[in-house]
């Protein structure tokens, strides 16, 4: 079975090469030798050139005679959680869904990441005590990582 850390070293070796913004979010290879690789990048999108390159030299330096294999070299898509922390930095400002694993949802903007916890800033509209209007109420809450069972961005179309 090819092994993921082979397949880790030859797709980092291109982006190091080439391509400095672009990062590796997972790679999985299933039983049967399908090689999933899903790259991200800090600043952008990630190309499809970047791809390309990316997947040809994995491919160029596995040997197809020994071991066949399937090879996938994408994005990381949009409808897709985070998963490291180079995707929650580069979304900070961006609005999120945060789902906590007590099921809990929160909607907001994402204000800070690191590896133990993000920020996530909220507003809502309450009514105060004898008031008569709605006013903005803006909360901050830090959640650790532990308890986040995922992170999305909120995809919009305004």
């Amino acid at each position: 079975m090819i092994q993921k850390e082979t397949v880790r070293k030859l797709a980092q070796d291109r982006i190091d090469e080439r391509f400095p913004d672009v990062f590796i979010v997972e790679i999985s290879i299933s039983p049967k030798n399908a090689i999933n690789v899903e790259l991200d990048k800090k600043n952008s999108y990630v190309s499809i050139e970047e791809c390309v390159a990316v997947s040809r030299n994995i491919e160029h330096n596995l040997d197809r005679e020994q071991q066949d294999f399937e090879l996938h070299v994408s994005s990381a898509g949009l409808d897709k959680p985070l998963r490291v922390l180079a995707q929650f930095e580069k979304n900070i400002g961006k609005e999120v869904d945060v789902v906590l694993k007590e099921g809990q949802k929160l909607t907001g903007t994402l204000i800070a990441a690191g590896e133990k916890s993000l920020t996530l800033e909220t507003t809502r509209m309450e009514k105060p005590e004898g008031g008569k209007k709605k006013e903005k109420i803006t909360e901050q809450h830090e959640l650790p990582m532990s308890k986040i069972k995922e992170t999305k961005i909120v995809i919009s179309f305004k």
